[in-house]
């Protein structure tokens, strides 16, 4: 089905609002020789489109275009008009006959449709998903319902394919905003990004990723706020570790665009943590470009296996090699021993959280992977020259 040029108008005017700037309704509809008069608005999307369009030619578009317009032509009995709103997202605008009460009525109705619509869409092999906005017998009032439709998909982000929702109007008071992380988590998760623990960062990302979806399911602009919010802190610790600030400030600035256009929460914890992996991986760049693969591997490893006691031993068998020759090998790699480089890691992590957090040294201490505050404390003073608790009141200052 072609889109027929003057019911293109006639949707686009009312889904706008600027009918009101053309003519008093009846009198567009002479003029356009279009008679429908549409009180319910539904949001057609063509589920994961973006995913599925990519890298496909024109013909493809116009062709999977084509089975949206026919599947919404043969579920519809009622009078209508249609109009594209974006790629592969269709507005159809219906008129009614509803019998009273209105509300029921009118949730049955449109419910009865979408679900026509997506039955013909499987015969076409493609997956829909369906926005309804509230009954509006108004037509200078329509775009509400169009705006609502939209909205009501919102939720699509977290739930999956082929839905349909019903726009709900959202309670006017505001709920209490309480950070749902921990200071720690935020913490741990920099620190790791600090000594270059890619796999352990990304680890942790995604269990954060988790529990800011469960506190947020019902609203996603907070969700992918935070995450934002997240992501520069953490391309801000990237670059005080040495990265370059105008290479990621301005990849920064780009992926938060992208963030914000990302419509499935699968999606985005993939570009959220490929992201991520890729910021790490300049910390640990710095601190790694120089050593053979073995030595690499070894680091990550005792990365990995921070917050335990690792023997030289152990890694050594990890890397298949001998004790003798890892330690020789590391040394002259590294320019320190297995045990001093250690130290230097935990102690690294241990700077962080005495910068950053409000953690007693025990903690810090536990956080950083040494098993004892006193021990801690002995290593802290003769790498650093002061206390963990001096090194923080000097930060303060």
């Amino acid at each position: 089905m072609k889109q027929d040029a003057r019911q293109a108008a006639f949707s686009h005017l009312l889904l706008s609002g600027t009918v009101v700037h053309e003519a008093v309704f009846e009198e567009m509809q002479e003029t356009l020789g279009v008679f429908v008069r549409p009180n319910a608005v539904l949001v057609v999307s063509v589920d994961r489109y973006p995913d599925l369009a990519l890298g496909k030619p024109l013909s493809w578009r116009i062709d999977i275009g084509r089975r949206v317009v026919e599947s919404v032509q043969r579920a519809l009995q009622e009078p209508f008009v249609w109009v594209w709103v974006a790629e592969g997202v269709l507005a159809v605008l219906i008129e009614l006959r509803l019998e009273q009460p209105i509300a029921t009525a009118y949730q049955q109705a449109t419910d009865k449709i979408a679900r026509r619509i997506q039955r013909y869409a499987d015969q076409q092999a493609v997956s829909l998903s369906i926005g309804i906005g509230s009954y509006c017998d108004n037509p200078y009032l329509l775009q509400y319902a169009y705006e609502e439709a939209k909205e009501s998909m919102i939720d699509r982000f977290f739930q999956g394919n082929r839905l349909i929702f019903h726009y709900e109007r959202k309670n006017g008071t505001q709920p209490q905003w309480n950070d749902p992380l921990h200071p720690e988590e935020r913490a741990e998760l920099l620190a790791r990004i600090r000594i270059g623990d890619r796999a352990g960062a990304v680890r942790l990302l995604k269990s954060i990723l988790q529990k800011l979806a469960n506190v947020y399911r019902r609203n996603v602009d907070m969700f992918k706020s935070e995450v934002i919010d997240l992501v520069t802190g953490i391309s801000r610790g990237v670059i005080e570790a040495g990265a370059d600030a105008a290479a990621i400030l301005s990849e920064n600035s780009r992926f938060i665009q992208d963030l914000y256009s990302t419509i499935r929460y699968d999606k985005f914890e993939q570009k959220v943590c490929d992201y991520v992996c890729r910021l790490a991986e300049q910390v640990e760049d710095a601190n790694l470009s120089h050593v053979s693969p073995i030595i690499r591997q070894a680091i990550r490893y005792m990365q990995e296996h921070l917050q335990r006691a690792v023997s030289l031993c152990e890694v050594a068998q990890f890397c298949c090699v001998s004790a003798y020759h890892f330690s020789r090998l590391f040394k002259k790699e590294v320019g320190c021993s297995f045990v001093d480089y250690a130290n230097r890691m935990r102690l690294r992590k241990a700077l962080y959280y005495l910068e950053a957090t409000d953690c007693t040294i025990q903690q810090v201490a536990h956080y950083a992977g040494f098993q004892d505050a006193n021990y801690f404390s002995r290593i802290f003073k003769r790498y650093m020259h002061t206390t963990p608790t001096e090194y923080r009141k000097a930060k303060l200052c």
